[in-house]
């Protein structure tokens, strides 16, 4: 399976809005998940309809599966990280199509919630699904555009499972005024780029790309995994 979702080349591009894509659940995890996959995707789809989708915009219907499907984008439990660490991050199929990795034996060992992972991804994956986007931040920086990094450790419940909170547009939008508006759906942070303690974020200055940390404690869980090498620009470099 994994041979068969490796990405190959790196498209960087943004992906057709005027279709509503179907995306491919699948679990080839060989524990449990914390939570019941059938369950589980059902809130999946209830998160983006009822949450994600009226504020910014990309609908999904998400399908149970065995094995990815024809034309489809695909979400896909694991056991264990293929890259150091990880919880899970989106990549690209080697049909050019975007890919959810969710890791279930690294999530829960590190005393996470593999649903709030699962609906992080997807999140972001349906809003940057070429994982290549960045946002005009203070100081001439650019800050990745990922949707629940800032607040990855905050979430809500959906049917009695948990999920991830996410930004708003506003969250990117450097002119904003501190508390002028909403900038997460939980409505925890006060202004444009504000991590809270559990978050972090990619900030690029010319060629450079460093993690930033909402605390101290934050940085400490990120010591053994590098999340710079989950964007596309910098897998396309491995590549070469």
């Amino acid at each position: 399976m994994r041979r068969a979702l490796r990405s190959r080349k790196i498209v960087m591009a943004a992906f057709d809005r005027g279709q509503v894509p179907r995306v491919a659940c699948i679990n080839k995890a060989t524990v449990g998940l914390g939570v019941d996959f059938d369950r589980l995707v059902p809130a999946l789809q209830k998160f983006l309809d009822e949450h994600f989708v009226p504020v910014w915009g990309t609908p999904a219907t998400l399908v149970k599966a065995t094995r990815p499907l024809a034309g489809a984008w695909c979400i896909i439990f694991l056991d264990n990280a293929d890259a150091a660490n990880a919880l899970g991050y989106h990549d690209l199929t080697n049909n050019d199509l975007p890919l959810a990795k969710i890791f279930v034996k690294t999530t829960l060992a590190s005393g996470q919630k593999v649903s709030v992972t699962a609906c992080h991804e997807l999140a972001e994956m349906m809003v940057d699904p070429a994982i290549n986007l960045w946002a005009d931040g203070p100081d001439a920086s650019l800050y990745a555009y990922e949707m629940c990094d800032a607040v990855e450790e905050e979430e809500f419940a959906i049917d009695g499972i948990a999920m991830s909170d996410f930004v708003y547009p506003s969250y990117f939008e450097p002119f904003r005024k501190a508390k002028s508006t909403r900038f997460d759906h939980l409505d925890l942070l006060t202004r444009p780029f504000e991590l809270r303690k559990g978050g972090y974020s990619l900030v690029r200055n010319g060629a450079k790309v460093t993690q930033i940390f909402g605390s101290p404690a934050k940085a400490r869980r990120f010591e053994r995994e590098d999340r710079r090498l989950h964007r596309s620009e910098y897998r396309k470099a491995r590549l070469r």
